[in-house]
């Protein structure tokens, strides 16, 4: 099976969780045989085309015009992958699927689609809607439309988590059987060589990585320190990762007047986010929103013990208890509960890394889930056989195209019953 992948970020270049996704997926697909190509942002240092672990991966450019905006940014990242993936599609022949990731991959997806007639797969994810509860500008609501128009345009539609696919059907409308629950991965062979050593010395450290977005809910986080420093006063909380959040927490934490208890690292490669879960005595996810939670999966890959908001994919992931702790969303005091129960209880702090270890190893496998991928794809490769392609410029020429010109501006409450091929 030929498939193309259109994503944003890619290693090294890695905003969030979905550039981890992507590679992980990619290989794990090449593992079981298909032929993967990956498009993707090109980055500096890097070649614009290499062969990683069975995964063709090409790097291009956006134009070199200066955008006013994002948007009009991701735009020009997608005209860019277009022209480079009909070029590689003319030479590879034969390609069975594309697939893109997010709204920022959906222009150059549909596009690859109806010039090619072959099947777009599409993976969702996070919403517009969900990441700012709620939709309120027209930025966040041109977000939020691309979104629904890649769920559309997609024959089918992953998304990572029950979560996900209530609020996929619920707020774009969109028919059970578009829809395909398959969660994240993790790798643990990545972490399986780190050396476990919680607790040693004289300092408990309380570990975050992920965006500085206030989604990500690092500002309960901080809210909740002086509680547990009131308990544990060798607490030291260090913060990776990088976003337009970082100077508000920052000024959170000297107002606080926490600036010898917080280290903000910015970003941080795989080998030192491993020394910080194999040192830390416990890793904090407090995410308001959190379509899945890779970074926890991570963490419990780490055999690192995890408290998580119990919200989204979170909640899904974790057995409070068990294999993790889950505290109230958006409640410092709740957080700041579940923390000093793992740094006071040192067979509490056991019983979460070795089940969450477990967990991990045996639910989340990425080979797993690219099988289960694969099964999407078959099913899909199945039913276009027997569709009948169309295109908007057919459509135009119908004359029933001022109907459908209509049809297309319904409102998306209307289309629930459209299934777009």
């Amino acid at each position: 099976m030929k498939i193309v992948m259109l994503s944003w970020e890619y290693p090294p270049k890695s905003v969030g969780g979905l550039a981890q996704h992507v590679h992980q997926l990619s290989k794990a697909l090449a593992k079981h045989g298909a032929e993967v190509h990956v498009i993707t942002i090109g980055a500096d240092n890097v070649e614009p085309y290499e062969e990683n672990e069975g995964v063709r991966v090409h790097r291009i450019y956006p134009y070199s015009i200066s955008a006013p905006d994002f948007r009009t940014w991701i735009l020009h990242l997608n005209f860019s992958m277009l022209e480079y993936a009909v070029t590689l599609i003319n030479s590879i022949k034969g390609v069975d699927i594309v697939h893109a990731h997010d709204w920022l991959a959906a222009f150059a997806g549909r596009a690859l689609k109806h010039s090619f007639s072959v099947p777009l797969v599409a993976t969702i994810h996070a919403t517009e809607f969900g990441r700012n509860n709620g939709l309120h500008n027209d930025n966040q609501r041109y977000i939020s439309d691309v979104e629904w128009y890649l769920s559309f345009e997609s024959w089918k539609v992953i998304v990572c988590s029950s979560f996900m696919y209530r609020e996929l059907k619920g707020f774009f409308q969109l028919p059970e059987d578009k829809l395909r629950i398959i969660p994240n991965g993790v790798t643990i062979e990545d972490f399986e060589t780190n050396t476990v050593y919680h607790d040693e010395g004289d300092e408990k450290y309380i570990f975050y990585i992920g965006r500085l977005v206030r989604e990500k809910g690092v500002q309960v986080l901080i809210d909740a320190a002086p509680k547990i420093l009131s308990y544990f006063p060798e607490a030291r909380f260090v913060i990776a990762g990088t976003g337009p959040y970082e100077e508000h927490l920052r000024a959170m934490v000297r107002e606080k007047r926490l600036g010898h208890r917080f280290y903000f690292t910015g970003y941080i490669d795989d080998t030192t986010r491993n020394r910080w879960f194999s040192q830390s005595s416990v890793a904090v996810f407090p995410s308001l929103y959190e379509p899945f939670g890779i970074v926890a999966l991570e963490a419990m890959a780490a055999k690192t013990p995890v408290v998580v908001c119990d919200t989204g994919g979170l909640s899904e992931i974790i057995d409070h208890g068990r294999d993790g702790m889950k505290c109230y969303v958006g409640s410092s005091n709740s957080l700041a509960d579940n923390i000093m129960a793992i740094l006071g209880d040192k067979t509490l702090a056991n019983r979460l890394s070795v089940n969450g270890y477990e967990k991990a190893r045996k639910k989340y496998s990425w080979f797993s889930i690219a099988s289960q991928t694969l099964e999407v794809y078959e099913e899909i490769l199945d039913q276009s056989k027997r569709a009948d392609w169309h295109t908007d410029t057919w459509r135009a020429s119908d004359p029933l195209a001022a109907l459908y010109g209509k049809v297309k501006n319904l409102s998306r409450a209307n289309v629930s019953g459209q299934r777009a091929h």
